[in-house]
């Protein structure tokens, strides 16, 4: 059984002062006019005979009929219900005919006429009156059904970013790895002090990273420290250049969201033997954010899996998932020289 809600409650409540309201206009108008106490209570019986079959039709079908038969697609059964509840509860009028005929044997047709003229369109009123419950309990069940979705889409979508970003701090984590323990043959002392900076990344990483926005400063010099860190495993034929010139300090953006692209320029970029150049910037314009990077490009043969591609696979997504209808992303490759920039609106 379905536990009744707080809204619930609200929504009967509100229905029913509707109704109250309805049956209660028309004797409070007559009482302020005649000032007739006795005129008001006459109207009021006048008007509740009226609107009491309604009233009944209307709640039966909005909390019965609607949600037990006709959502359930039990039409057949859904229109017997509604004509036996509307002739049990009009029945004294319904069959007044009866009583009519036999104390006034001598009616007119014409006057026979009028009365299954009123009885039909009060049926009709009836008949309305089940129409309208429907179409309200559909609307409020169209929209509770349109959020449930947009509830669900909302945690799906936080599910997926989760995801991502474990897919990407562990692929960061194992090529940093890498470079390090290649380091600690050539110069033990860089080595150690390329473990506390990683240290410092790790810390940023774990702690800081575990909201859907972070400050664009603390991005910024993780994304420093980052490729600092990276720059160990180049040597002296790699150029490597950078600039962030970022103003807000309260602008704020998804937490490692470059992070991939820039690991890729150091996977793809660098060569051991040739000229290799990688360049990163990471500008403000007024309030869009423009991520830019370019880097020479040393395709890996196909037994080499470090470029299977998941880094920029992820990044699209996780923009299409924050920044929908908000980013472009521009992509190139002109004389081997790859060339990305992402423009936001944070």
């Amino acid at each position: 059984m379905k536990r009744i809600e707080k809204k619930d409650i609200w929504l009967f409540l509100a229905q029913v002062g509707i109704w109250a309201l309805m049956i209660l206009v028309f004797p409070l108008a007559m009482l302020i006019s005649t000032r007739n106490w006795e005129s008001a209570s006459t109207s009021l019986l006048m008007v509740w005979q009226l609107l009491r079959a309604p009233m009944v039709i209307y709640f039966a079908n909005f909390y019965i009929f609607g949600p037990y038969l006709f959502f359930h697609q039990k039409y057949w059964f859904f229109a017997l219900c509604n004509l036996v509840l509307i002739t049990a509860v009009n029945s004294g009028f319904f069959f007044g005919y009866f009583m009519m005929k036999e104390h006034v044997p001598q009616m007119s047709p014409n006057a026979w006429i009028g009365f299954f003229s009123g009885a039909f369109m009060f049926f009709l009123l009836n008949c309305v009156m089940a129409a309208v419950a429907i179409g309200i309990r559909h609307f409020i069940r169209t929209r509770k059904i349109k959020d449930q979705l947009k509830e669900e889409k909302a945690k799906n979508t936080e599910a997926e970013l989760a995801w991502l970003k474990n897919q990407i701090n562990p692929h960061f984590l194992f090529n940093t790895l890498n470079n390090i323990s290649s380091l600690t043959q050539i110069d033990p002392d860089a080595a150690q002090d390329a473990i506390a900076q990683l240290s410092d990344l790790l810390r940023y990483a774990m702690y800081e990273t575990n909201k859907p926005t972070v400050p664009i400063q603390g991005e910024v010099e993780f994304m420093r420290n980052y490729i600092s860190l990276m720059e160990l495993r180049c040597n002296d034929k790699t150029e490597v250049s950078s600039e962030f010139r970022v103003q807000s300090s309260k602008l704020e953006i998804a937490p490692l969201l470059f992070i991939s692209l820039i690991e890729n320029a150091f996977k793809h970029g660098i060569s051991s033997s040739r000229p290799s150049k990688i360049d990163i910037r990471v500008l403000q314009e007024d309030n869009q954010l423009i991520f830019v990077c370019d880097n020479t490009n040393f395709p890996k043969d196909d037994a080499d899996r470090s470029g299977s591609g998941i880094g920029l696979e992820n990044t699209r997504r996780r923009l299409d998932l924050m920044y929908a209808g908000r980013y472009t992303w521009e992509q190139s490759l002109n004389d081997d020289i790859y060339h990305v920039k992402i423009t936001l609106t944070p």
